[in-house]
């Protein structure tokens, strides 16, 4: 009889805790002809980051960023993820290390 009380008012509990949302957040980068689509990715503060980054050119790409302390190289045709810890409210620039002029972007966090 005390498993069966235990059980139901463990399930009470649980049922009357409020619903939180992912701690994660996952956005979509293309990398191609030495240019990040879309060149700005924006994600709410405090939160985990999943980036995940598809290079549809014919080139290697590598997503870069001093700001983050992140980079990835990608071959033609591959795929990757980078995953960054939660930011504070800001702006922070990435870029592809082999078409540093035009392979330009930024992580908006607000």
């Amino acid at each position: 009889m005390r498993i069966f009380e235990f059980s139901a008012l463990t399930l009470a509990a649980c049922l009357t805790l409020p619903a939180h949302a992912s701690d994660e957040v996952t956005v979509q980068l293309v990398a191609r002809d030495g240019r990040f689509f879309p060149s700005e990715l924006t994600v709410p503060p405090g939160r985990k980051i999943r980036i995940e980054i598809r290079n549809d050119g014919k080139d290697p790409v590598e997503f870069e960023s001093t700001e983050l302390r992140k980079e990835k190289v990608l071959a033609p045709g591959s795929k990757s993820v980078v995953v960054i810890f939660p930011q504070q409210a800001g702006r922070y620039k990435f870029f592809d290390d082999f078409h540093p002029v035009t392979g330009q972007g930024a992580l908006v966090v607000q």
